[in-house]
């Protein structure tokens, strides 16, 4: 998906209280980056934010991270989780947002930091098998996601994309974790806490079927 430019962007999240400029200076302090110390939860790729700005005010309970390369696009990320906290009278102070590359993400995430879920919606499926690697369900991704993860912690993974999802079986049990459930049509199955994405509603308008799964990390490396 093409973002054009957007030069209010880095500007806008500079000033922003809940972003974070320089992240592989918070590893391995991450809950200290909040108002409370909870639960940390992580979704790679956040995109617009369309997601996250559902899911974090509803959550006070929980700490949450969204990460995505394109500086441009999270400063949509973070009018709209502004937008969403505004309008709940809250203050968005159990979220942060940042730029990073996901490939290099044991170098802002430490073991001690124990981040309990991981979302990924969505991701590029790089259908290309020269390509394969850049996956995020990929088991390179997937090994350096578990040197973070706390032991039970668990990966909840959407797609539209047919041979991600059943390679994306595989490479979860490749990399020593449990597929606890699984769906190739979300829409049939939902559980009641689904928060349908931008993207989940656009590939079903068109008649794709959504599919979902949810693994969780039997034993750390």
């Amino acid at each position: 998906m093409h973002i054009r430019r957007k030069p209010w962007a880095r500007p806008e999240l500079a000033a922003c209280d809940f972003y974070i400029s320089d992240p592989t200076a918070r590893r391995g302090e991450w809950a200290g980056c909040f108002a409370r110390r909870a639960p940390l939860h992580l979704e790679l790729g956040c995109g617009k934010g369309g997601f996250l700005s559902e899911l974090a005010p509803e959550h006070p309970e929980i700490n949450f991270l969204g990460v995505d390369i394109n500086s441009d696009v999270l400063g949509l990320a973070k009018r709209k989780l502004e937008a969403a906290y505004a309008a709940r009278g809250l203050t968005a102070d159990n979220v942060r947002i940042l730029s990073w590359d996901i490939e290099r993400i044991g170098l802002m995430l430490a073991p001690q930091d124990r981040v309990e879920r991981i979302y990924i919606n969505f991701c590029n499926p790089w259908p290309k098998r020269a390509q394969h690697k850049k996956r995020l369900t990929h088991p390179r991704q997937l090994r350096s996601y578990a040197a973070f993860l706390a032991p039970g912690g668990e990966i909840r993974f959407k797609t539209d994309d047919d041979g991600l999802f059943e390679d994306s079986l595989g490479y979860f049990e490749e990399s020593g974790y449990q597929v606890v459930w699984m769906t190739r049509n979300l829409a049939a199955c939902a559980p009641a806490d689904n928060i349908v994405t931008e993207h989940e509603r656009m590939f079903s308008e068109m008649g794709i079927p959504i599919k979902a799964c949810i693994a969780r990390l039997e034993a750390r490396p």
